[in-house]
């Protein structure tokens, strides 16, 4: 498990990437991205497969 602070850290890091490189890093783009999703799951512990789930998050957390 991380930290509130790493998670946040690195969902901060991750908005400035995707608004640098117009919705995506070096590595992709956001909407592909399964980073946030792995950052979620060491930070709550909880696996999200469910699509509609997945999207949710990710514009919750990135707004994508």
């Amino acid at each position: 498990m991380i930290k509130k602070e790493v998670f946040e850290k690195e969902i901060a890091m991750c908005k400035k990437l995707s608004k640098e490189n117009n919705g995506g890093c070096k590595w992709g783009k956001c909407k592909d991205c399964g980073v946030p999703l792995l950052l979620w799951k060491l930070y709550k512990g909880e696996l999200i497969e469910d699509e509609d789930e997945i999207r949710k998050i990710k514009r919750d957390i990135l707004g994508v």
